[in-house]
């Protein structure tokens, strides 16, 4: 049996860090944080998902009385039951409930209305793929899901408003090269146009290492199936570990003021390409890599897999599909950031507040072009570079969807 441990490998060779980023952070605001979370209700939607699962094990630590969870991954929701009752870093609130359906599903307001109030909504149910654009469908879908239903929350949330609301973003909102980047920054613009009317705030940061569905957590399942890695030669990321993405979400929820946008402090330095850790990882499985051409190439190799061999056939490619930024950026040269107020820790604090009016104009104009119909991806991006001058998109004709 293979000596091999999840998260002692994203500790050594991804994040290169022993401890948390965000662990003196959270110990100087302890006293800040249990006083915001202690007893306190919360509900989680799309708390299924890596972050959102992350940021639950993270405030249960400070014992909130009720703990209320949302997704439409109804498996995904079943194991997070699981991990969290196995657990021995905290104890589940005696009144723990999880629902399988959508935030925007007309049950949801009646949870809302009949079990809260709620003291802490946090909302991590959101298209983070850039996977995801593909096609006209695709982009409606994603638009869809963090824009125009980010938007219904919040006027929901005017009704039942809670003392603390956070919704994830994504560094790639910033100067966002991809529809998944752009719906991203224009759900930050409708979160802050409700931030007179509600305590919300946000948070941008990097991938998480092995988090569902990303390339890393892919490698999982295609060496359990015996299957070749496919992987960019050329692409490098910040990193922050899925303990992390807990952690920033919930000091970016209880000490940030309406209308905070934080990100982690990371330097350039600290990025890594995607080969490098593919290669520790194959090594750390014992094998060696056997570089390969081509994908077919690479899954010729994997037929001898059941062999036993001690090689592992891994295929890097330079990078050719839509939307992809070869680096990363958490604000831009017209942010205002306060770098100095936590360790780990940067503010964005001048983020934009459009008129509500003008947050209106831009859903309807969303709703009146996909509801005609007569529309296709081109027709989509343009109508978003109306309303974010800075959306420079990159289309190569190609999706991830075309690539192992």
């Amino acid at each position: 049996m293979i000596d091999f441990s999840l998260n002692t490998f994203i500790n050594e060779n991804v994040i290169y860090r022993k401890k948390s980023f965000f662990a003196d952070d959270i110990e100087t605001n302890f006293k800040k944080l249990e006083s915001a979370i202690k007893g306190k209700s919360i509900l989680v939607i799309g708390g299924a998902g890596t972050i959102g699962s992350s940021y639950i094990k993270a405030v249960l630590k400070f014992n909130p009385a009720k703990l209320y969870v949302i997704d439409t991954n109804e498996n995904g929701l079943t194991e997070l039951t699981r991990d969290l009752r196995s657990s021995t870093d905290f104890e589940v609130p005696e009144e723990y409930k999880t629902y399988p359906i959508n935030f925007g599903n007309k049950v949801f307001k009646k949870i809302l209305s009949n079990e809260g109030p709620f003291h802490i909504i946090a909302n991590f149910a959101a298209h983070k793929h850039v996977r995801s654009e593909k096609d006209k469908y695709s982009i409606e879908a994603m638009i869809e899901n963090n824009v125009l239903q980010a938007k219904d929350l919040l006027d929901l949330l005017v009704e039942f408003p809670p003392e603390k609301f956070f919704c994830v973003s994504t560094d790639k909102a910033t100067n966002p090269v991809n529809v998944m980047g752009a719906s991203k920054k224009l759900m930050e613009e409708v979160i802050m146009s409700y931030a007179a009317k509600l305590p919300v705030t946000t948070a941008r940061f990097a991938n998480v290492a092995f988090s569902n569905g990303s390339l890393l957590y892919g490698y999982l399942e295609r060496v359990l199936k015996r299957q070749p890695l496919s992987c960019p030669s050329d692409i490098k990321r910040f990193f922050v570990s899925p303990e992390e993405s807990g952690q920033i979400c919930m000091l970016a929820c209880m000490l940030g003021e309406s209308g905070d946008i934080f990100f982690p402090k990371l330097e350039e330095s600290q990025m890594e390409f995607f080969k490098n850790v593919t290669d520790k990882f194959i090594k750390a499985l014992g094998y060696e890599i056997e570089v390969c051409n081509s994908e077919l190439e690479a899954k010729e190799k994997a037929k001898t897999l059941e062999n036993g061999n001690s090689s592992y056939p891994v295929y890097y490619f330079k990078t050719n599909t839509s939307g992809e930024k070869l680096f990363e950026e958490f604000y831009s040269n017209e942010d205002e950031v306060n770098l100095e107020k936590y360790a780990s820790l940067g503010v964005i604090k001048n983020a934009i507040r459009k008129p509500v009016d003008e947050i209106d104009l831009l859903i309807d104009s969303l709703k009146d072009l996909l509801d005609s119909g007569n529309y296709d991806k081109a027709t989509i991006v343009s109508l978003m570079q109306k309303f974010i001058p800075n959306f420079n998109h990159i289309e190569t004709g190609v999706s991830l969807d075309q690539k192992m």
